[in-house]
């Protein structure tokens, strides 16, 4: 049986403004998410997971993701 966390609202919803962020950089570099999956090397699940809050990523795929956009991990959890 799996091992699941089930996260408390504030931090819910904190992950669904992470998930915004990156779709939003995604979208500013004129990309879909197949794209982002190919430059990052993740596959376009974990994408939509990402986007959409329905998966708890790794901090490795936060990093791969930060990277193929061009920014630092941090931009990814605050707003500059």
């Amino acid at each position: 049986m799996p091992f699941k966390i089930h996260l408390p609202p504030h931090l819910l919803m904190d992950r669904q403004v992470i998930g915004g962020r990156i779709k939003g950089l995604r979208e500013a570099h004129g990309w879909t998410q197949e794209d982002l999956a190919e430059h990052s090397g993740l596959h376009r699940n974990t994408i939509i997971r990402m986007e959409t809050s329905t998966q708890a990523p790794s901090l490795d795929a936060y990093l791969l993701v930060a990277d193929a956009l061009g920014v630092p991990l941090w931009r990814l959890f605050r707003d500059e």
